[in-house]
């Protein structure tokens, strides 16, 4: 695929102030993630061949707090092809909906539903907000069962998953299991901003 990436960019900062506001701006420094992210999401296979980036894998998108995660991936939905469409899902939000319905949400975002042929691609956002939760007395980490499950689906369907976290590796092993950081290694590639990156949120 023949790419113009600096359109793309111009087009993408025009979108993101058509949803965000005008004081949305791409940064130059974020340009090397946006890139990828770019390369990634239109399937563009000479660039992620060079940029060591596996298409059949998701995305787990790090890097410190309000460095433009959440913003990026919201985004680049919109660049995604048809077959590569997801919808962002907030992992706290996630945890709100076990409160209330119990053990059913894990199977809502890991097995299809009665109209669906497959469960969709989705990006878990802020992956450690969450806390472990109690139903009914019974201690679950809602998210770590959701993501081993989401790896069935990876091998059995070849269905996607994204995430967004500000946790390092060893926090993720720390919060969800050697099991579930294994898997995820298998079936995300890594995108991190540096740890020095700006809260955009102060600009």
């Amino acid at each position: 695929m023949n790419y113009n990436y600096q359109k793309a960019t111009k087009w993408l900062e025009s979108k993101g102030q058509e949803l965000f506001g005008n004081h949305f701006k791409i940064y130059d420094e974020d340009k090397t993630i946006i890139h990828k992210l770019m390369a990634y999401s239109t399937g563009d296979e000479e660039a992620t061949n060079q940029l060591d980036i596996n298409l059949e894998k998701g995305i787990l998108l790090s890097g410190p707090i309000g460095c433009g995660k959440t913003t990026l991936m919201t985004l680049m939905k919109h660049l995604a092809s048809p077959q590569n469409k997801y919808y962002v899902k907030s992992c706290r939000e996630v945890s709100f909906e076990f409160i209330k319905e119990g053990y059913d949400v894990i199977s809502r975002y890991s097995k299809p539903s009665l109209h669906q042929s497959k469960a969709g691609i989705i990006c878990f956002d802020d992956l450690g907000t969450e806390n472990n939760l109690k139903y009914f007395g019974n201690e679950c980490n809602v998210m770590g069962e959701i993501l081993l499950s989401r790896y069935d689906l990876f091998i059995s369907k070849k269905v996607k998953t994204h995430l967004t976290t500000n946790l390092s590796a060893s926090e993720l092993e720390h919060h969800y299991g050697n099991r579930v950081r294994s898997r995820l290694r298998e079936t995300l590639n890594l995108i991190a901003f540096n740890n020095n990156s700006k809260d955009k949120r102060r600009q």
